[in-house]
């Protein structure tokens, strides 16, 4: 529990929120009642034209919609560089993809299906035919094939809530989902036929909360639609192990994990949510209730720790991943 803090200026936590309700509503009346009398509070963001010289009004800012907003994700890396902690990093995020993120995956021993990034099949805006010079035409597509196997999945590469997602049982399927990708970047990914699955919250990076997912059920069935079995002790290490070690890898403060299991092994098919779904009739009462505690509780800790202090820049120095 966060200590009592003996200020008289309380520390503000502004909640940025897109068409969600449920969980940003609860957040914030949560927040005040149980860490109000430690000096914090808790709002909506209200936001203007924001210039260069002014200072922002927040000490933690929780983003739950700027990756669909340019000018929100502006204002949260102006806020960053200013000294507001946000969640979660505008600048880590703003550089991440599904592949690379593979990458890294890989680095901390984290299970992942084999996977393959593609060629725009549109010429994205802006571009044209002698954009693509470098690139080899025909593809060895067979190679393709041979690499990844059937089934597989076609994916943005920068996709979230299974947007873009078709599953694949042959090369006719394949080239029907790719020419039917547009200008999105996707990538090809082996299926992983499992026996459980699992997404899972990575809080703080710190705390996980594991919950049996069905990706195959309608949306909001997803988390009630599963067995009841309880989870193997070992598997359930792993996955709590394998959450911390993808957060940390990455720098996010809130995430989920999905995780196909296979022959006893996850495999961590989607980890890159960090606006992760927390509406109470997605989730469920009891998922809802875990989420809400236990975010409120990381960023009352969080902003009553953190010293509201510019980043300094000089030549010579990068702004890196874990950024403030």
């Amino acid at each position: 529990m966060a200590k009592k803090t003996t200020s008289s200026v309380p520390k503000k936590i502004g909640i940025l929120r897109g068409m969600e309700t449920t969980f940003p509503d609860a957040l914030i009346p949560y927040i005040n009642e149980h860490y109000g009398d430690r000096g914090v509070v808790a709002e909506f963001c209200s936001l203007d034209a924001f210039s260069q010289d002014e200072e922002p009004a927040y000490d933690l800012i929780l983003d739950r919609i700027s990756h669909e907003v340019p000018f929100y994700r502006s204002y949260l890396k102006a806020s960053a560089i200013k000294g507001t902690y946000v969640i979660n990093n505008p600048f880590w995020w703003s550089a991440d993809d599904k592949f690379i993120n593979n990458l890294v995956a890989q680095q901390v021993g984290v299970a992942i299906p084999r996977t393959v990034i593609l060629p725009h099949n549109q010429h994205p805006p802006n571009t044209q035919t002698t954009s693509f010079r470098n690139l080899k035409y025909p593809l060895d597509w067979q190679q393709v094939f041979d690499y990844i196997g059937f089934p597989a999945f076609m994916k943005p590469h920068d996709g979230g809530g299974w947007r873009g997602v078709t599953k694949v049982n042959n090369p006719e399927e394949f080239f029907a989902a790719y020419n039917e990708s547009g200008t999105d970047c996707m990538m090809y990914q082996e299926g992983i036929e499992f026996t459980e699955y699992f997404r899972c919250y990575g809080v703080g990076r710190k705390k996980v909360h594991i919950m049996r997912y069905n990706p195959g059920a309608p949306h909001h069935l997803r988390y009630k639609d599963v067995p009841q079995a309880p989870i193997e002790p070992d598997l359930y290490a792993r996955l709590e192990r394998d959450v911390l070690a993808l957060c940390n890898a990455l720098g996010y403060d809130l995430n989920t994990v999905e995780f196909a299991v296979r022959d006893g092994i996850p495999y961590a098919i989607d980890f890159m949510n960090p606006a992760p779904d927390g509406d109470y009739h997605s989730v469920g009462h009891e998922n809802f209730e875990w989420i809400v505690t236990h975010m409120a509780e990381f960023m009352a800790e969080k902003v009553l720790s953190h010293k509201r202090k510019p980043i300094a820049f000089s030549p010579g120095k990068a702004l890196d991943k874990k950024g403030f």
